[in-house]
C-alpha cells in the first residue's frame, strides 16, 4: 500500500452537496493542515434542493473550499478542474442514487453514473492523481443469497439498473488501472444514514410521511434486512483509504500489476425493517419531532417487495479492518437518535 500524506494537497470531491460528499468535506477541512478541496455538484432537484443548498452554505465558511457548479457528465468541465488544479487525491462521490428512481428515470443514471465516471476516469488518464477513490453500492450484490456479502463474491446478477451503473464503474476502473496504471479503490457502502441525510432514504422518508399524517410503506411485509451503516463511519473510513492507495509495482512479467482494489464500509448488523421503524419512532418521540401520544399503528401498512429491492443487505468488512484497521460499529439508536435530534433543529418542528 502506498501512503499518502493530505497534508497541504488539494483534493477533488465530487458531490459536495450531497449527503456524503458534505460530511466527508467538512471533516477534510477542519482536521487537515493546509487541504484545499475543490468541490463540484450539480444541485439538481432529485430531492429537496435548500438541503444541498444548507450544506453547500456550511461548507463556503471554509476559506479553503472551491466550490464549482457543473456536470459530471460535462467533459470539459472536468477537464478544465484537473489541468487547473492538479489534484492529488481525487474521490468521486457525486452520482444519481436510489434504486427506484432508476426504473423510472434510466437517463439520469447512464449520463451521471456512467458517462460521468468515464470523463473522471479519462481526467485521471491524463493527469494522474496519486489515489482515485469512489463510491460503489452494496446494491451490486444484487440478489446474492451467500451472506455476509464478500467483496469475493461473485457480483453479476444487478437486480437495478442503478446496480448496473455501479457495478459498471468498478470495471471501468479496473480497465483504467490496468492501462494506465491508476492506483483506484472502489467503496460499496451499506444504507448510509444520519443527520442531514438524503429525504428519499427510508428513515427521513418515514419520518416526513409521520409528521404529515400519511402512511409509511414497510416493504416485503417488514421481512428485509439492512446492514444501516451511519455517517461518522462511512466518512472514516473513506478518510483512511484515501490515504493508502493500492501499490504501483511490476509483475514478474515486468509489466505493471493492476492497482486496484474494492473494500464494503457496513456495520456488518443487519436490522430488520420492523425493529428500525420501531427504533425511528422511539427516537422521534424523544426528540419531540412527534408527540407521544402518536398512534403509530395506525400510520404503518406492510406491503410487498418493490421492484429492484433486495430482502437483506450485509457487510463482510474484514477485509477494510486487515488493510486500514476499521471497522464501523456506531449502533442504529445512536444514530436515528442524532438524526432525531437533527430533524428536530433543522425543520424546527
Amino acid at each position: 500500500m502506498q501512503k499518502i500524506d493530505l497534508t497541504n494537497k488539494n483534493v477533488f470531491i465530487t458531490g459536495t452537496s450531497g449527503f456524503i460528499g458534505f460530511f466527508l468535506a467538512k471533516r477534510l477541512l477542519e482536521e487537515v493542515e493546509g487541504i484545499h478541496i475543490i468541490g463540484l455538484d450539480n444541485m439538481n432537484d432529485y430531492y429537496d434542493v435548500s438541503l444541498k443548498e444548507w450544506r453547500l452554505k456550511e461548507l463556503s465558511v471554509y476559506d479553503n473550499y472551491t466550490f464549482i457548479k457543473g456536470n459530471l457528465a460535462d467533459k470539459e468541465c472536468i477537464n478544465k478542474i484537473f489541468e487547473e488544479y492538479k489534484p492529488s487525491v481525487v474521490v468521486n462521490l457525486a452520482a444519481q442514487a436510489g434504486v427506484r428512481y432508476s426504473i423510472t428515470n434510466p437517463d439520469a443514471y447512464i449520463e451521471s453514473n456512467i458517462i460521468g465516471f468515464y470523463n473522471i476516469l479519462e481526467a485521471c488518464r491524463y493527469n494522474m492523481p496519486e489515489h482515485l477513490v469512489y463510491a460503489s453500492s452494496s446494491s451490486v450484490y444484487g440478489g446474492n443469497k451467500k451472506v455476509p456479502f464478500s467483496t469475493n463474491d461473485k457480483v453479476d446478477n444487478p437486480v437495478s439498473l442503478y446496480a448496473a451503473t455501479k457495478k459498471s464503474d468498478e470495471l471501468l476502473a479496473h480497465s483504467y488501472s490496468k492501462l494506465y496504471n491508476i492506483p483506484s479503490t472502489g467503496l460499496r457502502f451499506f444504507t448510509v444514514y444520519g443527520p442531514a441525510g438524503r429525504p428519499d432514504m427510508a428513515y427521513f422518508g418515514f419520518t416526513n410521511k409521520l409528521i404529515n399524517g400519511d402512511k409509511i410503506q414497510i416493504f416485503n411485509y417488514g421481512n428485509c434486512k439492512r446492514d444501516f451503516t451511519y455517517i461518522d463511519d462511512i466518512v472514516e473510513g473513506i478518510i483512511r483509504v484515501m490515504q493508502g492507495a493500492p501499490e504501483q509495482k511490476l509483475g514478474e512479467d515486468g509489466l505493471p500489476l493492476t492497482p486496484y482494489a474494492v473494500y464494503n464500509i457496513g456495520n456488518s448488523n443487519p436490522e430488520n425493517l420492523l425493529d428500525f421503524v420501531n427504533i425511528l419512532q422511539e427516537e422521534l418521540v424523544r426528540a419531540g419531532v412527534l408527540p407521544e401520544d402518536y398512534d403509530f399503528e395506525a400510520h404503518k401498512e406492510l406491503v410487498p417487495m418493490q421492484l429492484g429491492d433486495v430482502p437483506v443487505t450485509y457487510a463482510d468488512t474484514s477485509a477494510l479492518e486487515r488493510d486500514y484497521g476499521f471497522k464501523p460499529s456506531t449502533p442504529l439508536r445512536d444514530g436515528l437518535r442524532k438524526f432525531a435530534e437533527w430533524y428536530k433543529e433543522f425543520y424546527n418542528k
